[in-house]
């Protein structure tokens, strides 16, 4: 009969595949009124990678946003279409200039900030037009953006924070354990037949592991719905 695989159990959603959100503080988005605002304090949220600040504005409102690399508490920020091109400010991509490092890019106008947000990361605008700006990822993609969707001007805090080795393994159980993620991950190859299918004979699968989209819960395992396996042949 086997027994649940690993993959099937985080699907029921129990608490020990659930992210730990009651201790998440904010979700660090632009808010809809423009201003200017003064920059107060900092502080670590465990669901970003990057540093936050809270801003206290002009209205006497306050919010969380990223913060980027060079801020200082005291500091002075504004979020407006003719806002100066300076480190922290908010502004549309169409008001700012190409080869200027930018980050927390909104998908779509007024959603807050949706891409490029993790710890030093940033990314450049390439190229411009009435309708939309193209804009150099992190990854070296060039992505189209609306010209209203609205980005910080600098690199988002927290740069080398990977260069650290973990060291030992309880330290990134922790790591992952804030996310809920599933760590440590065992081979399928290494567990015992009723619980999985690759077990049970040894060191290698024993069965092909490319398997359909369609597959369902409990087979599906493996390279998902994979165009190729193995290693590229050299041309």
């Amino acid at each position: 009969m086997g027994r649940p695989i690993a993959a099937q159990k985080r699907g029921k959603g129990s608490g020990r595949y659930t992210a730990p959100s009651h201790k998440f503080k904010t979700q660090a988005h632009y808010r809809a009124q423009e201003g200017k605002g003064v920059v107060s304090e900092f502080s670590k949220d465990p669901s970003k990678t990057g540093i936050i600040m809270k801003v206290e504005w002009a209205d006497g409102s306050k919010t969380m946003m990223l913060a980027p690399e060079g801020m200082m508490a005291g500091k002075e920020i504004e979020q407006a279409p003719d806002a100066k091109v300076s480190v922290g400010n908010v502004l549309p991509l169409k008001s700012i200039p190409e080869g200027v490092p930018i980050f927390n890019i909104e998908n779509k106008p007024g959603d807050g900030g949706k891409t490029v947000r993790s710890s030093g990361t940033g990314a450049f605008i390439v190229n411009k037009n009435e309708k939309k700006i193209m804009v150099k990822l992190p990854s070296k993609h060039i992505k189209p953006f609306n010209a209203n969707c609205r980005a910080t001007i600098g690199i988002s805090a927290g740069g080398g924070r990977p260069e650290k080795p973990m060291i030992k393994a309880g330290n990134k159980f922790k790591k992952m354990k804030a996310r809920g993620h599933k760590y440590p991950i065992v081979r399928g190859v290494a567990m015992n037949p009723v619980a999985h299918p690759h077990g049970g004979t040894g060191h290698h699968a024993g069965k092909p592991t490319t398997v359909a989209r369609s597959t369902p819960p409990g087979a599906k395992v493996g390279h998902i719905a994979a165009r190729r396996t193995g290693r590229k042949k050299r041309k």
